[in-house]
């Protein structure tokens, strides 16, 4: 089953003499359960295309449809909603409230989505102890390695149990040895929890651990499979 389709769509940035088409025509479907890199240089689009993918910006043209539904007929709320409920984001850049408590960080998008504070609280725990990380929930965010700071980030974007994790350079800021471990968590989600993976990276390695890499060179897909 598709869980997110993308077709023909493309993104314009500028106008006139600063006309930038960073995608220009991208056709892609992903399956529910599926592991995909996104491989491009910098500047290529791969990290446009996964803000196109997860709602985050809209495509200039084309349609993003998402369990089947365009995305470009919904509601503001009802995106927000979706985005909230469904997806997880990691990014290389931790995007954390450092002087905040790791249980309050992880706890965000639940409050965001209204959940009761004693619920909030019990589904970050286990958030948290998913990502072996339950002792630190008392803990600032700044008192964290870089390492541990992804693991919250990966418990944070679990929280809603969604069925897709956005993941953007998730390993970029690392050392090769956490970097691993913090791979091993996300591929071990998308196995055995059947969590759709989707990856923006320019670690080879790191793509070749997904079943799909997609090559986005100049704003378009060369080679690989759609």
């Amino acid at each position: 089953m598709s869980i997110i389709t993308a077709k023909k769509i493309t993104k314009t940035y500028g106008k006139k003499t600063s006309k930038f088409d960073a995608l220009k025509g991208i056709d892609l479907d992903i399956k529910e359960g599926e592991s995909i890199a996104i491989i491009g240089k910098s500047g290529s689009g791969k990290s446009t295309l996964m803000h196109l993918l997860a709602l985050l910006d809209k495509p200039t043209h084309g349609e993003v449809l998402v369990n089947g539904k365009n995305a470009s007929r919904m509601k503001e709320k009802q995106i927000n909603r979706l985005r909230n409920g469904q997806y997880g984001f990691v990014f290389q850049q931790f995007f954390m409230n450092s002087n905040d408590t790791v249980l309050n960080n992880v706890m965000l998008p639940l409050k965001i989505a209204g959940v009761a504070a004693g619920e909030r609280k019990k589904r970050a725990l286990a958030a948290l102890k998913t990502v072996d990380l339950a002792d630190k929930a008392k803990s600032k965010a700044i008192d964290l390695s870089g390492g541990q700071k992804q693991r919250v980030c990966i418990a944070r974007a679990l929280v809603n149990n969604p069925k897709v994790i956005f993941a953007d350079e998730p390993t970029g800021n690392l050392d090769s040895h956490t970097g691993q471990m913090v791979e091993d968590l996300l591929f071990n989600l998308n196995k055995k929890q059947g969590i759709t993976l989707i990856i923006v990276t320019h670690d080879i390695d790191l793509a070749k651990r997904c079943k799909r890499q997609i090559h986005i060179v100049d704003g378009l897909v060369k080679g690989g499979t759609k």
